[in-house]
């Protein structure tokens, strides 16, 4: 076991609070006493709590809302779980993970998409609505009842992949991009970033058929989407990114190490009509 699983060691935190409905979700990982709790949205009071037999992780919870039922889904070393957002209730749980555990889950044709990255184990767990119990596969087993495919290698240590049409994203902390078929995990490339790789920490985003990647060398890379790897631009910024950029009314927000950028095409400055003097 890793010196994580020292009591008397505590990174900080990273998980983000999530809004559901008239809740705030909190996943609280932590060295002693962890817990997942739901509170009322507008007085603060807790609704309810439950114990998690974990140690720290640095993942975001994710709401799943099915046409049955919508799930809590929590990454976290011990087991990835799924629990009911109205009692806490816990439905599922599957393992093996990775000792540390920090992307978030994410959701696309109606699938559940939990992925981990710290060695030796590195998982891309793809996984069903609506499973209850304990659905971690046999061994040599990549799919089940409960999990639409799976990987034990390949899996992202930081970024969060991103699935944009048919593809799931993946990069890895050296630039390394491999794209799957998101509904069954056919690997369609995988390809270094620019031909070099690089360092990255900031999750992959998406929009008019272009993935962008921020880097902690000062670039924001662009891969044109689909299943052909075609590499489009180096976009140097000139400070380490870590922080995942937002895209909002036509702009790309990026943080860097000491600035705030927005870049987007600039507005056409139209002329104001001049009064002649008399």
């Amino acid at each position: 076991a890793g010196w994580f699983y020292d009591p008397d060691y505590q990174w900080e935190y990273a998980a983000s609070p999530v809004i559901y409905k008239n809740m705030v979700i909190v996943q609280a990982d932590i060295q002693k006493n962890s817990f997942i709790a739901a509170y009322d949205l507008k007085t603060g009071k807790r609704l309810w709590m439950t114990p998690r037999e974990e140690i720290p992780s640095w993942s975001t919870p994710t709401v799943y809302e099915g046409k049955a039922r919508a799930e809590i889904v929590t990454n976290g070393t011990k087991a990835i779980r799924g629990y009911d957002p109205t009692t806490g209730k816990e439905l599922w749980k599957l393992g093996p993970n990775s000792e540390i555990a920090t992307p978030t889950p994410i959701m696309a044709h109606d699938l559940i998409y939990v992925t981990n990255g710290y060695r030796p184990i590195q998982p891309i767990y793809v996984i069903r609505p609506g499973a209850s119990g304990d659905i971690t596969l046999k061994d040599g087993k990549e799919s089940s009842e409960a999990i639409a495919w799976s990987k034990q290698r390949g899996g992202p240590y930081m970024p969060t992949p991103i699935i944009y049409g048919d593809h799931l994203y993946v990069c890895t902390n050296q630039g390394v991009l491999t794209v799957y078929q998101a509904k069954t995990g056919e690997q369609v490339y995988r390809e270094r970033l620019a031909g070099r790789g690089g360092a990255f920490t900031a999750s992959p985003v998406a929009a008019d058929g272009k993935i962008y990647f921020a880097s902690e060398d000062g670039e924001v890379l662009v891969v044109k989407a689909g299943p052909k790897y075609e590499f489009l631009s180096t976009n140097p910024v000139g400070e380490v990114m870590m922080a995942t950029p937002a895209i909002s009314d036509g702009l790309m927000i990026v943080r860097g190490i000491n600035h705030l950028f927005a870049f987007g095409e600039r507005a056409a400055v139209k002329d104001k009509p001049t009064k002649s003097g008399n």
